[in-house]
């Protein structure tokens, strides 16, 4: 029998990515015996504390067993986390060292939505790649640039290591992981019952993109702040550069280090980033949307809307507009 190790970390974090976890485990548990076959995983809820609370004291957890008293497992996986990571981190550093103990051992890795802080304080993501909430994306990259941050992705696999984006998105991890361990009839099984999507692969339909600001580079932010606030016009990168008077390359490689993305990615993003909040509140046409902010090619508009969105325009305005005319 295979064995699961589900984290509970120190401090208010997330219990609905702990509990979501244990109960689709626990079902697929259950469907493989029911088919005659034994128990795949021994699930178990470990920490350092006899019980940990949460929403000020409005729930509790009790893990099984302190994680010392596991000298092998198979796959541990890491919950979500509250919004201070740096006081998670901080509080979890135990934590931190079985995981990566473990997983030099030969234990798969799973981390749910910002438990992606946990797993790369460990250092085991330096050089791969990551997924995590894109609201938590900035602070990601700040504190871990050596990892290869890919928060459109919904799930990233690589080396025994899973990450996902955020929030209940967990849930389509979790259905990953048990197609992996289990089989697809199983995680088949477990989306019907739980009534999950099945095989969701990005999280870019949900993304609010403000920009990557917590670096330390004025110019860079300046040119940010004129990207920004010139939506309708046709930014020329070179006239951009020069208006900060520095060379092409060098504005380039600096407004990648500080922002993940070239100057023309980053203005793709805001401009669809106007773009959706027109689609979501008006009932403004997709050309009326598209010169607005700055486009005039449409076939260019929608090429770029669903490279960023993972949807056509239309199809994004149908999803958050109800009242918009088709």
């Amino acid at each position: 029998m295979k064995h699961l190790t589900i984290i509970v970390p120190e401090g208010e974090n997330n219990l609905s990515s702990i509990v979501g976890t244990y109960k689709i485990f626990t079902r697929a548990n259950e469907y493989w015996k029911a088919s005659g076959r034994s128990e795949l995983f021994k699930i178990e809820l470990a920490g350092i504390s006899d019980e940990v609370e949460f929403y000020g004291g409005l729930f509790a957890v009790r893990p099984q067993t302190h994680i010392s008293s596991i000298k092998k497992t198979n796959l541990i996986v890491i919950p979500s986390l509250n919004h201070n990571y740096q006081k998670a981190v901080k509080g979890n550093q135990l934590l931190i060292d079985w995981v990566a103990k473990q997983y030099k051992e030969g234990a798969e890795i799973a981390s749910i939505c910002t438990g992606a802080f946990m797993l790369a304080s460990s250092g085991l993501l330096d050089g791969r790649a990551c997924s995590t909430h894109w609201a938590a994306a900035d602070n990601f990259r700040t504190m871990f640039p050596k990892v290869n941050l890919q928060p459109d992705k919904l799930i990233t696999d690589e080396n025994g290591i899973y990450t996902n984006g955020g929030a209940y998105s967990f849930l389509n991890l979790v259905l990953y992981l048990v197609e992996k361990y289990f089989d697809r009839q199983t995680a088949i099984f477990c989306s019907k019952v739980f009534q999950i999507e099945m095989d969701r692969q990005s999280q870019s339909a949900f993304t609010i993109f403000t920009g990557q600001k917590l670096h330390g580079d004025e110019m860079v932010k300046q040119a940010q702040a004129y990207l920004e606030s010139n939506l309708q016009e046709k930014i020329s990168i070179e006239q951009l550069s020069s208006k900060f008077a520095v060379g092409r390359r060098n504005f380039d490689r600096r407004f990648i280090k500080a922002t993940g993305n070239t100057p023309i990615e980053y203005s793709q993003r805001v401009k669809i980033e106007s773009a959706k909040k027109a689609f979501e509140t008006s009932r403004k046409t997709i050309n009326e949307v598209m010169y607005e902010v700055g486009y005039s090619d449409l076939k260019a508009f929608r090429e770029v809307f669903r490279k960023i969105t993972g949807m056509s325009p239309l199809e994004y305005r149908m999803r958050y507009n109800k009242e918009a005319v088709v």
